[in-house]
């Protein structure tokens, strides 16, 4: 079975359980700052793991593109991935632990789907705290279809228990291994015993609890659940092999790398592997990001420079290889190729990912220049040091600045009878990178994020500001993204030029006039074919498969509306309650795409009905 079966498979049988097959999202989520991109199946549904209704029910499915960006320097080894795919299925307040174990159980283990071996299948469930109880409801749940004692592990919270972060849904995961060692397990042998044999490759997490503060859970009255199976892994199991990198969803990429590095073969020479292995993820993280229908491009900041890192990292390990030309765009044709079926985004902006890879590898190529160039002015004050060592923290500096790696510095100072410190270098690194993440866990919550009344003012002001830049510069405007944050929100559009002063104080002036109006927001559900035959916005109409929430500004969802978009929320309930509408900012995001800085201010309280 190879990943594109596996995928149809996963869908197939969770639709034979009564679940409506969705459409995976955006990489970029959307007016969520708490992260740069898409993390995981569940990241799409936040609204509705939440409480919001989801027009296609309470049972769904879905595979999903994530990017996880937390260890990309752990990329090389053959098992870890920046981007990969996630199989999800959710219940929304309908089944819970009984039928999502035995539904993840049948599909590992029938005849009919996958046939895995059950006696290479372990589990672990949540062991207890002076919070929460021992799960004995999930154990039993998974004695009940087979799963023999021994191969169940209850482990702390650390291990199976997920939370949306200090207060809010929270609730036990169980997690679900398979063998990877040689034979069969020994008798007792489960993630707790033995966890270097056992990979996981499912998560089923119950949210049951409401979190109150620290100390007090309180049940929820709505359960839900929220599954995610990692493709590829499960993929490599499904195949009897060794890494992901070994299977078809790596292997024309790998191939077609080994072509431009003079015919290498993989498999050959273990650090040349590493390399391969780095330029295979990183283009093909690159790609989803830059062909996703919000496709960020190469930046300084945020995710763009997430992406920056990625493309250069991967030139860097193609030098390593010997190759001496701009290669980036031709293995990004093989993972187009490789993807297009599941992905069709890839396809269609094939143009725009081989144009962006093309330009950032230049660029960095450019920067190398920079980085030697730098080298050689500080050459003079270097040549006064009598012991000819270069100090990690010089070293460091050119590459955080300029690019360039600490291979080339210590090319550079041989080159000039140098040593370089590396263990400063790398204490530098450590330094700089405890900092960084100490920076990111104020943004990473879990998953979830905080659905204040502040952000639900800007995400309906960001339908308001649509359709005003329609009416002041035309039909061309088109939404390409949006951030939002308490304290402002970020729109992007497309259009090729900067805004006038006139337009920009045109635009605030009908934003304000239709929230002075106090116009009523209207949600109805409809299939999609409808909400765009009644003028609404739908931004991505190849990633909608089911009935879609539309909402209406306006007097008469019909007759007399302002705005009419194809969104999930969450919405004022009139647009009195927006406030003060304000234009901070207009600016370039990238080739063809305009940003707006805004601001809100005052406005009603929302109703708590």
């Amino acid at each position: 079975m190879n990943a594109n079966e596996l995928r149809s498979k996963y869908i197939e049988f969770f639709k034979s359980k009564n679940h409506v097959e969705i459409s995976g999202q955006s990489l970029i989520p959307e007016n969520d700052p708490s992260v740069l991109f898409t993390t995981a199946g569940m990241h799409p549904l936040v609204p509705y793991l939440l409480g919001e209704k989801h027009p296609a029910g309470t049972r769904l499915t879905d595979y999903q593109k994530c990017i996880r960006t937390g260890d990309i320097d752990e990329v090389g080894d053959p098992s870890h991935l920046t981007c990969f795919e996630m199989l999800g299925n959710w219940s929304l307040g309908d089944y819970f632990k009984k039928d999502s174990i035995a539904y993840s159980y049948e599909f590992l283990t029938s005849k009919d789907w996958l046939a895995l071996d059950p006696r290479k299948i372990s589990v672990t469930v949540f062991a207890g705290d002076d919070k929460a109880p021992r799960d004995e409801e999930a154990a039993e749940v998974w004695k009940s279809v087979g799963m023999p004692e021994d191969k169940i592990a209850y482990l702390p919270a650390s291990d199976n228990w997920w939370a949306a972060g200090p207060t809010g849904p929270c609730g036990p995961d169980t997690e679900i291994f398979y063998w990877v060692g040689e034979g069969l397990p020994p008798a007792g042998s489960n993630k707790g015993t033995d966890s270097a044999n056992w990979m996981e490759i499912w998560n089923n997490v119950f949210m049951q609890f409401n979190r109150i503060d620290e100390k007090t859970l309180e049940p929820l009255p709505k359960k839900n659940v929220d599954t995610g199976m990692g493709l590829e892994r499960t993929n490599c199991i499904l195949q009897g092999k060794t890494s992901v990198y070994l299977t078809e969803v790596f292997q024309p990429i790998i191939q077609k790398i080994g072509e431009l590095a003079g015919g290498y073969v993989y498999g050959t020479d273990e650090e040349k592997d590493k390399s391969v292995r780095i330029i295979a993820d990183h283009s093909r993280s690159s790609v989803f990001i830059l062909g996703d229908q919000k496709g960020v491009t190469p930046d300084r900041v945020g995710a763009g420079y997430v992406l920056r890192r990625l493309i250069r990292r991967a030139v860097r390990h193609g030098m390593k290889l010997g190759i001496d030309k701009d290669f980036m765009a031709e293995v990004a044709a093989v993972v187009v190729e490789n993807f297009k079926n599941a992905y069709p985004e890839l396809e269609q902006n094939s143009a725009k990912v081989y144009k962006e890879l093309t330009a950032e590898e230049a660029k960095f190529r450019q920067t190398l220049k920079k980085g030697e160039a730098e080298f050689q002015k500080m050459l003079p004050n270097l040549m006064k040091n009598p012991k000819k060592i270069i100090s990690g923290k010089v070293a460091y500096n050119l590459y955080e600045t300029y690019g360039y790696p600490l291979e080339l510095t210590q090319e550079l100072g041989a080159e000039n009878g140098f040593t370089v410190d590396v263990e400063g270098f790398k204490e530098a690194e450590r330094k700089h990178q405890e900092a960084s993440k100490t920076a990111e866990a104020g943004k990473a919550k879990g998953g979830l994020t905080e659905q204040s009344d502040v952000t639900t003012k800007y995400h309906t002001a960001t339908h308001l500001l649509q359709q005003a830049l329609v009416n002041v510069l035309g039909n061309q405007v088109a939404q390409k993204g949006s951030n939002i944050t308490n304290e402002r929100m970020r729109f992007d559009f497309t259009f090729e030029r900067p805004m006038t002063p006139e337009e920009i104080k045109q635009v605030e002036a009908i934003v304000n006039e239709k929230i002075k109006e106090d116009l009523p927001v209207t949600m109805e559900v409809m299939p999609l074919a409808d909400a765009q035959a009644a003028g609404a916005r739908a931004l991505f109409t190849n990633k909608y498969g089911e009935d879609v929430m539309v909402y209406t500004v306006g007097r008469d969802v019909k007759n007399d509306w302002f705005s009419k978009e194809v969104c999930g929320g969450p919405h004022v309930q009139h647009t009195a309650q927006i406030g003060e509408f304000k234009i901070e900012k207009e600016q370039s995001s990238s080739a063809g795409v305009r940003r707006i800085r805004a601001t809100i201010s005052g406005g009603l309280p929302l109703d708590k009905n």
